[in-house]
């Protein structure tokens, strides 16, 4: 992982590493109970979407953390 701000997101999730590959996700980390504007989902994957990334949503909760994939769909 590095830190993601260039992408509007926390971090940038790679699967091999930085410089091996190129990050497919970018991360927006929040604590259970966290108020959450919901125009920082559109903005950070609006931008994501653009270089081609999927948003992922990091949810800590007592210990454990649930994660949300967010991507770009066409009606």
């Amino acid at each position: 992982m590095r830190r993601g701000l260039k992408f509007g997101c926390d971090y940038m999730i790679y699967r091999h590493g930085p410089g091996i590959d190129h990050a497919p996700f970018g991360a927006l980390v929040y604590s259970a109970g966290d108020k959450v504007d919901p125009i920082e989902f559109v903005r950070a994957g609006r931008l994501l979407h653009s270089v081609r990334k999927k948003l992922v949503v990091a949810v800590y909760n007592r210990g454990k953390v649930d994660y949300y994939v967010f991507s770009w769909w066409k009606p």
